[in-house]
């Protein structure tokens, strides 16, 4: 089996309604979840076409919701699966 890597970077996300000391563990756990999911199903569609630009859309963050849950759940909207 060939092992591939690919490089995804992240430019901007933008992070309403979540504490600001939050910032690095959010961002911490969507890489972790994308390389998950990436890792498990393979690259979504979108990202096989080419996609420059991906939207995860937008939902609000769930009352004492862990940093990490919700990187979880914005790797989840970026990659075009479920939120868990």
């Amino acid at each position: 089996m060939n092992a591939r890597s690919i490089d995804l970077t992240i430019e901007h996300l933008v992070l309403h309604g979540f504490a600001p000391a939050d910032r690095a563990r959010i961002g911490a756990a969507v890489e972790r979840e994308l390389a998950r999911l990436v890792g498990e199903r393979g690259l979504p569609a979108a990202w096989r076409e080419g996609a420059e630009r991906l939207q995860g859309g937008s939902f609000a963050p769930t009352p004492g919701e862990r940093p990490e849950a919700a990187g979880a759940r914005i790797a989840a909207a970026v990659y075009g699966g479920p939120t868990p």
